[in-house]
């Protein structure tokens, strides 16, 4: 496939060729692969469409044995599905907590004890250096005893198009605040589109939720209606009964604090950078969870910070 944005048309591998007015890369992300020896093997599996799912269950029969590489949401989302089969479960990572990153180290304690009570086993501060037909070989030379293995070590967008058209390219395809690229024709959504978030920071965020509202606003503006984008990102994380919902965009937070009681499940997390609140993260304050969103959504910083502080 091409694409000519001087000419506005798109050449089609069939050979026939298209033209436009406006144009939408959706074009999403990637799952990556590690560069060690038998990560290609026909047992390393990804998760990210409905086939990848049917081929990872098809798999997933009780008494099996999986190594799941990477301890983020989806690695651990994994993990959950596969215990409530029957799969024993190793999980291998090099960080030192599970999603403390991201969610801080009180949260990220929580799902890697509910995980261990599940019986999944966390090999954290380890790498996988090689991939065999029934074990995982990690840095300290241990083995992991698998019959099959899933990597959740992250996408990469798909942006070789765009850079072949042309387009501003930076971990993503750059886009304004009305989902236009650098070329006013063409337009980007979804987990391929870098955009500026409602707290200038910019940003790609990579959840269905995400990309269906950031499509529902480029369409709009392919329409001529242009509005800048303002809605802050969500999405929600299910491990076992545990459903975490989150707001906001805390990359590279300064500080946290917890409001609640996490082990009884309700809590709220806010995530500063500096004075600011930058994204909360919430265990059963869905009410809670939708004002701090729309206050997030007008920019209205004073309302979100009273809203935590009555906490």
């Amino acid at each position: 496939m091409e694409l000519n944005v001087r000419d506005l048309s798109v050449h089609l591998k069939s050979g026939r060729w298209l033209s436009y007015d406006a144009l939408l890369f959706a074009t999403g992300g990637e799952p990556r692969r590690l560069p060690i020896p038998g990560a290609d093997s026909p047992h390393v599996l990804t998760l990210r469409s409905l086939g990848d799912s049917k081929a990872i269950i098809e798999r997933a029969k009780s008494g099996a044995r999986a190594v799941v590489i990477g301890a983020s949401f989806i690695g651990l989302e994994v993990a959950a599905s596969l215990r409530q089969r029957g799969v024993s479960v190793d999980v291998v990572a090099p960080d030192q907590a599970p999603l403390a990153g991201i969610l801080g180290a009180e949260l990220g304690a929580l799902v890697k004890s509910l995980h261990e009570e599940k019986g999944v086993k966390f090999h954290l501060g380890r790498k996988p250096t090689a991939i065999e037909q029934t074990a995982v070989t990690l840095d300290d030379g241990s083995k992991l005893e698998a019959d099959f293995v899933v990597l959740g070590v992250g996408v990469r967008p798909r942006t070789e198009l765009a850079e072949k058209a042309g387009l501003k390219v930076d971990n993503g395809v750059v886009v304004d605040q009305t989902m236009q690229s650098s070329v006013p024709s063409v337009y980007a959504a979804g987990d391929v589109a870098r955009y500026p978030d409602v707290g200038g920071a910019s940003a790609r965020i990579e959840h269905w939720v995400v990309a269906v509202r950031q499509g529902q606003a480029a369409a709009r503006a392919m329409l001529g209606r242009k509005e800048p984008y303002k809605k802050p990102p969500f999405f929600w994380s299910a491990h076992y009964d545990l459903t975490i919902s989150y707001v906001g965009n805390g990359a590279g937070f300064t500080r946290h604090v917890v409001h609640g009681d996490l082990s009884a499940r309700d809590a709220l997390v806010a995530y500063y950078k500096d004075d600011q609140i930058v994204a909360i993260a919430t265990l059963g304050r869905d009410h809670l969870r939708l004002e701090i969103e729309a206050a997030m959504e007008q920019g209205d910083q004073a309302t979100v910070v009273r809203l935590v502080a009555s906490q």
